[in-house]
């Protein structure tokens, strides 16, 4: 089925060995199939080895023992013969196991991105093949515990194999987890609860704005590489600042027109302020306020701000707009994050998005970007 379904568009290894994952560009427009081999597989490939071990661990006692009978009794030769009729029955279901495990095998052969739970503990989990390209599944968790104790090797194995980061069970109101620890270990695949709104959800999208917003984004080059004494790219080291961001905030307008009248206060305008700030690498996470503009629903600021940045390549600038409220928790008037990589200096529009990432039509923000 899959073979008529996608013709000539499927991507498959011509061998078992498989030194290197092709590029997106190679790859481009075709199908691969990253799955578990099939169940059929593995309990016919599980039976089969049991068979095998049973067989090797009877051959080996004749080796090690060494005995072998100068004469049999009628009894023994009774036995013999029983032996034999055993063995053509085993024979018999070997050859109904290798016709059930032959589609399988084909099927098998299919599969670009081999996955399932490895053996072992986290180190062999994360151990790089040399000729064959897996994908492992962690969740946060685990994840989490992967970078504390091995960190360098989760960078290794997402050089070559395929990481996929996914949210842990009790996450059962859609939360979303911090989606940096995956990124920064060069992790491909981080999973999210898209009906989850929040923060965590606002950087997803502002990664992926980069490139186009088509979905893929190119890791930075120190994500790929080993240096001369085996050693790689560490989130948590000191590193030095490689580029400052300044971001000035002249003035926000478009809520008159987007929000009825009393949305924020039933009695008097808003009173707006902006949170700016970074999200990457921890030495480059920060977060800074404006003043707040009392009863204004078109606010100007004229604050800047000035973010050094180690990684640059991996930084976001979020962007919130909030209005501040005396009484209960401040209203959310808007957001964007912006992948700092793409920033163009100048004086620019920014448009703000509301909750789940869909942009106002109205609401704008004049900032400024300069790089020093």
């Amino acid at each position: 089925m899959v073979t008529e379904t996608f013709g000539e568009t499927l991507f498959y290894p011509e061998s078992e060995c498989f030194n290197e994952f092709p590029s997106p560009e190679e790859l481009k427009y075709r199908i691969i199939i990253s799955t578990k081999p099939p169940k059929e597989y593995l309990e016919a490939d599980s039976f089969k080895n049991k068979r095998n071990n049973s067989q090797n661990l009877k051959d080996s006692d004749e080796d090690v023992w060494g005995k072998e009978p100068s004469s049999l009794t009628a009894d023994q030769e009774d036995n013999d013969t029983s032996d034999s009729d055993r063995s053509d029955h085993n024979h018999d279901e070997a050859d109904d196991d290798d016709k059930k495990l032959r589609p399988c095998l084909e099927y098998k052969r299919l599969i670009t991105i081999h996955a399932g739970k490895p053996k072992g503990g986290l180190k062999e989990a994360l151990k790089v093949e040399i000729d064959r390209v897996r994908r492992l599944s962690l969740s946060e968790q685990a994840l989490e515990k992967a970078a504390e104790s091995h960190g360098l090797d989760v960078l290794r194995f997402t050089q070559k194999n395929i990481l996929r980061v996914y949210p842990k069970g009790t996450r059962f109101n859609s939360s979303n987890y911090e989606p940096f620890i995956g990124w920064m270990h060069g992790a491909q695949m981080v999973a999210f609860n898209m009906q989850g709104y929040g923060r965590a959800l606002w950087l997803m999208q502002g990664m992926f704005r980069s490139n186009g917003g088509c979905g893929y984004v190119k890791k930075p080059d120190f994500l790929m590489n080993v240096g001369p004494h085996n050693e790689g790219f560490d989130p948590k080291a000191k590193l030095p600042v490689k580029k400052t961001l300044k971001v000035k905030v002249y003035m926000g307008d478009g809520w008159h027109l987007d929000f009825k009248q009393t949305h924020f206060d039933l009695y008097s305008p808003p009173d707006f302020y902006t949170r700016v700030g970074i999200a990457g690498v921890p030495d480059d996470e920060v977060m800074k306020k404006t003043k707040t503009k009392e009863d204004n629903w078109t606010p100007v600021w004229g604050e800047e701000f000035t973010f050094p940045l180690t990684v640059p390549e991996l930084a976001l600038l979020r962007i919130e707009v909030h209005e501040h409220d005396m009484s209960e928790k401040d209203d959310f008037a808007g957001q964007t994050c912006l992948p700092v990589s793409e920033l163009k200096p100048g004086i620019h529009a920014v448009p703000l998005c509301d909750r789940k990432g869909e942009k106002y039509n109205s609401v704008r923000l004049l900032m400024r970007f300069e790089f020093v």
